[in-house]
């Protein structure tokens, strides 16, 4: 029933549960039960009961038992009664911070969620925010995606719809082969692509299809953390793959990989691309350790200069590379749309995969997407933000080398939304020292050396520039140059 919150003067909703399934004492119960959800802040001061004849009918009792329950609460000062309005959540009653200890817990989790830190780093605000991954969200056109959203959210559109297609909604699918076959000239048609919830999503995806606990897997070494926590919370065995100029060194891969997870157009974290030779090579190494290749092509959309790297999965001629992606590094970091593009042996078990996991991504979201590709407003953004971001690599770089000589020396890199900047006479404590002081001061960076597998990562820093304004890049960084000395 809607009632008027007496302390903000809207409209509030309680649906109160009240159990008397095998009690004597109806009243009593009934008493004992609402004024324990007072005492323990489950019903606050001004939340309204339910009106006496509705809650008996609900509860198959008589109106007069609920009313003597109503009454020994309001005598005792628990509840009140507005003429016209009706039962009231009284004010100035102490609660407890919430529900009553329950008792010993007797559960355990296994032991690898335990050494999952949930650090937070991005729902933080920083002043000046070096930190990767994160688009600048002020020149996301909301206006429109509002409009498009606002379409699929009438019954005649996609919320009126029932549960849609594990795989995806078919037009989003159709629209992301055509975005990927014309932007990154990948071989791929809409029954190859499963849409997922982010690039996380997609890896979960496709090693739960291709692997089994104790299965070995090849990452990146610096890499990207969560994946190799995903790995090794499925039960793998996971093992670091040096990276240098050229990227992963295929020499380096362990013969009984039976997946490798690689960055080749933008590595994480050092920004290096993996060079032809070595695509080839990876590939080839592929074929004859009968092995599949993630290929995550995270934020490629945003080339500098240089000419255009084709992805691995457009060489691939044996069907080896599963090519994932997504929207939030494009688009929104909230709006967690990622996609998998697989050969077509796999379609179906990604399908069955993504059913008995979450079955799919909500289907207004996904309509909204399909719209905001084929209309051409994704491209209109891409090339809006691309401009932006050029500019702030650029200037980055300019004060790199002005202002960090012999402290910091930047990774050559010509796509994505950070570069890496090794310190090379300085240790990874040291640059962890650097790294305090600098937020100290208001200034967000990453360390390279929290991105090591076999060991600590080499001893320098990732620069994003993605969250931070154009205007504000010279003052954080002559903010993290004084964190250099102390």
């Amino acid at each position: 029933m809607d009632q008027s919150n007496s302390r903000t003067g809207t409209v509030a909703l309680v649906d109160l549960h009240i159990s008397l399934v095998g009690r004597r004492d109806l009243t009593g119960e009934i008493y004992r039960q609402i004024r324990g959800a007072i005492l323990e802040g489950r019903l606050r001061h001004g939340d309204p009961l339910p009106p006496s004849r509705e809650l008996a009918r609900r509860l198959s009792v008589s109106r007069t038992t609920v009313m003597v329950a109503y009454d020994r609460l309001i005598g005792e000062g628990f509840v009140a009664t507005r003429v016209g309005a009706g039962t009231f959540v009284g004010h100035d009653i102490p609660t407890a911070a919430g529900r009553p200890s329950p008792a010993p817990p007797t559960l355990a989790a296994q032991p690898v969620w335990d050494g999952i830190p949930l650090l937070g780093v991005f729902v933080d605000e920083a002043v000046y925010d070096f930190r990767s991954g994160m688009p600048d969200t002020s020149m996301f056109p909301f206006q429109t995606w509002r409009r498009l959203v606002a379409r699929e959210l009438r019954p005649d559109g996609a919320g009126g719809r029932p549960y849609g297609d594990p795989a995806g909604h078919p037009g989003l699918r159709v629209a992301i082969a055509r975005h990927l076959a014309t932007s990154r000239d990948v071989v791929t048609r809409a029954e190859d692509v499963t849409v997922t919830n982010g690039t996380q999503q997609a890896m979960d995806l496709v090693a739960r299809v291709l692997l089994a606990p104790g299965d070995e897997v090849a990452v990146e070494d610096p890499g990207y953390e969560p994946v190799r926590r995903l790995f090794e919370s499925l039960g793998m065995r996971v093992r670091g793959v040096p990276v240098d100029r050229e990227g992963l060194v295929v020499d380096a891969l362990p013969e009984g990989a039976r997946l490798v997870s690689v960055t080749p157009s933008h590595q994480f974290p050092l920004g290096v691309p993996l060079s032809l030779p070595r695509r080839i090579a990876l590939l080839d190494w592929a074929r004859r350790h009968d092995a599949a290749i993630v290929e995550d092509d995270y934020d490629s959309e945003f080339r500098h200069g240089g000419r255009p790297i084709e992805p691995l999965q457009t060489l691939d001629r044996e069907g080896r590379v599963v090519y994932v992606g997504s929207f939030s590094k494009t688009m929104l970091p909230s709006l967690r749309v990622g996609f998998v593009v697989a050969p077509a042996p796999l379609r179906h078990a990604l399908s069955a995969a993504r059913y008995v996991t979450d079955w799919h991504t909500a289907l207004p979201t996904q309509a909204a997407l399909a719209r905001f590709l084929d209309e051409g407003w994704f491209v209109r953004h891409i090339r809006r933000v691309r401009a932006v971001y050029e500019e702030r690599h650029r200037r980055i770089v300019d004060v790199l080398a002005r202002d960090f000589a012999g402290l910091l020396e930047a990774v050559p890199s010509v796509t994505g939304l950070h570069l890496a900047a090794l310190a090379p006479g300085a240790s990874p404590a040291e640059i962890a020292g650097v790294a305090d002081r600098a937020a100290d001061s208001g200034v967000e960076v990453q360390r390279l050396a929290a991105c090591g597998v076999e060991g600590p990562g080499p001893a320098g820093l990732v620069l994003g520039f993605g969250a931070i304004a154009t205007g504000d890049i010279e003052e954080g960084l002559r903010r993290l140059r004084a964190a250099f000395d102390g």
